[in-house]
């Protein structure tokens, strides 16, 4: 008899740990002084037709990113950002921009630039699910960088802050950085499981993005997940496009993703991403513009990306 019970309870134990086992929480954890290098390869292209014409726009980016892990308190970490280096290239209608930040020096106001915040932190807020709660100095940094535009006509400088707020300011950069890193559930997971999360569109945009995670598989070391980002404009807000012009938006796609997460910090060891936008703008009339009355803008966005996560101490 005690032997049976011997074995009951043993197959109980059993199961009780196979059932463990078939969950996993994922979270980010840091240490104080822990250093990480982000890798990004990025293409972007816009196109759009208006009036007949068909314009496109591309941006290329391949950039390395330093995280610094400056504090860690209960539930959240305090982590250093700063550009260690910055090519970005830039080709729309009448402009043509190639710049490496840290190459030799050269006549392309965005060049300075883009020097000028080279090597220079800024801080981010993270909460151990992924919640970016705080992004701190991004935009003076920014601003101190445009002291490259200064001697340039005023229309010229416009042009150059606004490509530069676009590209590389505060909801830019928190923007890429919700879709970059997942934000996990609170409680354990297995295999198959799929959570969401809701973010507003920032910087040029308005509307919202409806983030979808699913677990494939994991082990001791790594995670599997798949990504979905469901993106869709608010179709009456007014927003500024290129040129100063007044316009709505109805553009809508999805992004998908794949990481390869590292569970001992939570930050993808590898993440590739491919993005597809349809849809139109609605231009409104100004003369001075040369818009006689309000025109439609068909416009198809198409983004590839790939980054690597690395720890380096």
């Amino acid at each position: 008899m005690k032997r049976i019970l011997g074995i009951a309870l043993t197959m109980v134990i059993a199961a009780t740990q196979v059932q463990a086992q078939e969950y996993v929480d994922l979270h980010y954890t840091f240490n104080k002084g822990e250093q990480f290098e982000l890798e990004q390869k990025s293409r972007s292209e816009t196109y759009m037709t208006v009036n007949g014409a068909q314009r496109r726009t591309t941006r290329d980016y391949n950039n390395i990113i330093v995280i610094d892990v400056k504090d860690v308190i209960p539930g959240k970490a305090i982590l250093s950002f700063y550009y260690k280096d910055l090519k970005f290239n830039f080709n729309a209608k009448n402009t043509n921009i190639a710049v490496d930040a840290k190459g030799p020096e050269s006549t392309e106001p965005f060049q300075a630039g883009l020097k000028n915040i080279l090597k220079k932190p800024f801080t981010v807020e993270l909460t151990s699910t992924g919640i970016i709660t705080k992004i701190d100095g991004l935009d003076d940094l920014l601003e101190g960088a445009e002291s490259a535009f200064s001697n340039l006509k005023k229309d010229e400088q416009e042009a150059y802050k606004k490509l530069m707020k676009d590209q590389f300011g505060t909801e830019a950069f928190r923007s890429w950085l919700e879709q970059l890193l997942v934000m996990y559930p609170a409680h354990g997971i297995k295999t198959g499981t799929q959570w969401e999360e809701n973010v507003p569109m920032r910087g040029g945009l308005v509307g919202s993005v409806d983030l979808y995670w699913n677990l494939q598989t994991w082990d001791a070391q790594t995670a599997k997940v798949g990504g979905t980002a469901k993106i869709k404009t608010d179709k009456v807000q007014t927003i500024t496009v290129d040129d100063d012009i007044k316009a709505t938006a109805e553009i809508s796609g999805s992004t998908q993703s794949q990481y390869l997460i590292n569970r001992s910090s939570g930050l993808p060891n590898i993440c590739v991403q491919n993005m597809e936008l349809n849809g139109s703008y609605k231009y409104k009339a100004n003369r001075a513009k040369g818009i006689k009355k309000d025109i439609d803008v068909p416009v198809k966005i198409i983004t590839n990306a790939s980054y690597k996560i690395k720890q380096m101490k």
